[in-house]
């Protein structure tokens, strides 16, 4: 607003509105969220001052990753006490299916204790979060939709939802015309399995996210949104690379959309530097809300 504005505001007693107008806007903004694997090398070194980090960054929410029975080393309580310290709010949890590394915290091993603990914390999603190479044969796609079944069917009765976080090797076909992706969105529950649709991975593969949510529409409640340089295909920061955004998050409402994470695997920056690039495109694009 400029000086004129601002008197003539003043004057008309309208100032008190353009800034009430102005703090709503602001409110309504959607919490900042990241996917904590975004700083593991910090979270290894220093989990609260990683954390702080982020709350200073602006960030409210978090995905996290790697509960093993326990939350980076610390007890249910120990953790829950350091997100309220710092402000932070658990959305939803990465797990691995338990298949051929059977430890705590998969979905086959002792997975009601880990929905108990989650539930404990106030998460809202639990994600089935990636397949190891050793997995992705014919013989264990065919048994996953009756595991994401069950796992989604426990985390029901805590109210919790339960999701699959995909990569780009679930675009490959099966022994027929099929890509892996749509063998499990049509051989899981609707009720019970939901997509973490992961931008960068599906862009990367050659398909389109717009696709999919008119295929399978209310499926895709969770997105990692992180973008992907142009030549090399490498990571990129939101906004310095080729993903279109702003048309993808324009079908968010057919997506069934409730949470989005920001999320960078890897930079060749400071990964702070490379957070605070991608929030501040963020805060300039209100598509993103």
């Amino acid at each position: 607003m400029n000086r004129k504005d601002f008197i003539s505001l003043s004057g008309l007693g309208f100032l008190g509105l353009y800034a009430c107008g102005t703090s709503n806007l602001m409110n309504n903004r959607k919490p900042l969220a990241i996917q904590l694997y975004t700083i593991r090398d910090a979270v290894s070194e220093n989990l609260e001052k990683s954390l702080e980090r982020l709350a200073e960054l602006g960030f409210k929410q978090l995905e996290i990753y790697g509960y093993d029975g326990k939350f980076f080393g610390k007890s249910r309580t120990e953790f829950q006490s350091i997100l309220k310290n710092v402000g932070l709010e658990v959305i939803s949890s990465h797990h691995t299916t338990g298949i051929v590394r059977n430890e705590k915290g998969t979905l086959l091993n002792d997975w009601e204790r880990s929905v108990d603990d989650l539930h404990f914390i106030g998460s809202k999603y639990m994600v089935c979060s990636y397949l190891f190479e050793e997995e992705r044969t014919s013989e264990h796609y065919r048994k996953l939709p009756e595991l994401l079944d069950k796992s989604g069917e426990i985390t029901s009765k805590a109210r919790i939802g339960f999701a699959y976080h995909n990569h780009d090797f679930e675009f490959e076909k099966m022994d027929s015309e099929q890509t892996v992706y749509d063998f499990i969105l049509e051989n899981t529950d609707p009720d019970l399995v939901k997509m973490e649709l992961d931008l960068y991975w599906i862009s990367k593969a050659g398909f389109n996210p717009l696709d999919y949510f008119e295929k399978y529409p209310k499926r895709f409640p969770l997105w990692h949104v992180k973008d992907m340089k142009a030549g090399t295909r490498d990571f990129a920061e939101i906004g310095n690379g080729t993903i279109d955004f702003k048309t993808i998050f324009e079908a968010k409402e057919k997506a069934g959309l409730q949470y989005w994470f920001l999320e960078q695997d890897s930079s060749d920056k400071d990964i702070f530097e490379s957070i605070k690039i991608s929030k501040d495109h963020i805060g300039k694009n209100r598509f993103f809300n």
